[in-house]
């Protein structure tokens, strides 16, 4: 009777393991499945980027919408709105920046894209200004006209200059971002207790955009580098923010006015993902838990808020510009390679297959707020909330080759 009993368990055992082996197996092929489809969406995104953007007259540059919206106005800038141009500003074009980066951690995709990456890094340095000290990046090309410089811009630039180093250990790309981040640190200031302000020459307020983006330029100095120089100024950009613009649930405001300190409490969802990113970076670079506990507690606290906030009725949590979600997205990323939870990617990842599956125009772009709103679909679609699309997709595609069950 025993002998038997134990043959039983022995073939239910046998029996168990086969069936898990298959689904382990099930499971694996679909995640390939998946990650070749969001590849093929990248790249398709990406060539119809290359393709209605780019601006043959000037190497490297594209334009600000597509189809061109010559009577369109902008209003991410100080003061007054700004007309659309020849080309595109320098914070729509780093997107596309971003996104080449990302494709070329994809070990079969790299050589294709090598060649895009000198294009696009001659297209960042015609925003380049040596005019004025120190040197720093300015929002409209040079050779156009003398424009303002914004330190939110000037952190991107170093970000993306800081990533083609890590793709291809190119100096020159170490170079440009150190020089970034002198410009940035030209802008800190003791009001408020430390921070940058959002233009230089201008000190009305100290934002999260400028704080997050250059901190994040100073960490991945840092992860280069092992100077200690930029470990410190990271941490002191982390702790200012944290400490002026962080809200009791791991949610971040806006800015804070130097006039007399008063917050803007309107809620962006890549002010947030700046400092979740920040706080998984120092946990690696510090292996002090306070970093991680604050990284889940930040990640917590963003999809809880976000998630409740008005977007569209098929979607879960995105009711910000693309962009801006993708900064999120890249926070719970990071978090994810230390903590294994993937539930917060993967709603932004429903969110993103609705739009693709339902919001795409006659060229192929998606709408910007992720709806299929009659009026959204026939609107010229920004440089920046389609470059976004080519990122996610790329990210997703790297993620599910990646992940074990």
């Amino acid at each position: 009777m025993n002998k038997g009993f134990s043959k039983i368990k022995l073939i239910v055992f046998c029996l168990t393991g086969i069936f898990l082996c298959s689904g382990t197996k099930s499971a694996v092929a679909q995640q390939n499945k998946r990650s070749k489809e969001y590849l093929h969406r990248a790249e398709k995104m990406y060539a119809d980027i290359w393709l209605h953007y780019r601006v043959q007259a000037y190497q490297g540059l594209f334009s600000e919408f597509f189809p061109s919206y010559k009577t369109g106005s902008l209003n991410y800038f100080q003061g007054d709105k700004v007309k659309t141009k020849e080309v595109s500003f320098l914070w729509p074009f780093s997107g596309v920046f971003s996104v080449t980066n990302v494709l070329l951690t994809i070990p079969s995709e790299r050589r294709k894209y090598l060649p895009y990456l000198d294009s696009v890094s001659t297209g960042m340095e015609a925003y380049r200004d040596t005019t004025r000290s120190p040197i720093g990046y300015q929002a409209y090309p040079s050779r156009f006209e003398k424009d303002d410089r914004y330190y939110d811009d000037n952190g991107l630039v170093g970000i993306e200059y800081m990533e083609a180093y890590f793709n291809t250990k190119n100096l020159v790309y170490l170079s440009r971002a150190k020089v970034v981040f002198k410009f940035i640190l030209s802008g800190w200031s003791d009001q408020l207790g430390g921070g940058v302000y959002w233009v230089e020459g201008h000190h009305d307020m100290k934002p999260a955009c400028s704080n997050g983006m250059d901190m994040l330029v100073a960490l991945k100095l840092y992860k280069a580098t092992k100077d200690p120089y930029y470990l410190k100024w990271g941490t002191r950009f982390y702790d200012w923010m944290k400490a002026n613009l962080g809200d009791p649930n791991g949610v971040y405001w806006n800015d804070k006015k130097t006039a007399d300190g008063t917050v803007n409490k309107t809620y962006y969802t890549y002010n947030t993902g700046s400092m979740l990113q920040a706080s998984v970076l120092l946990y690696q670079f510090t292996n002090e838990k306070k970093y991680l506990d604050e990284a889940e507690f930040i990640a917590k606290g963003a999809y809880q808020h976000f998630s409740n906030e008005k977007h569209g009725p098929n979607l879960n949590i995105m009711g910000d510009l693309p962009w801006f979600l993708t900064v999120l997205f890249k926070g719970y990323e990071e978090l994810y390679h230390v903590d294994g939870n993937y539930r917060y990617i993967a709603t932004i990842n429903k969110d993103l297959d609705y739009a693709w599956q339902n919001t795409r125009d006659q060229y192929g772009f998606l709408t910007n707020n992720w709806t299929n709103d009659p009026v959204q679909m026939k609107k010229p679609k920004w440089l920046l909330d389609e470059a976004c699309i080519a990122e996610l997709y790329a990210r997703l595609s790297v993620l599910e080759s990646g992940r074990h069950h």
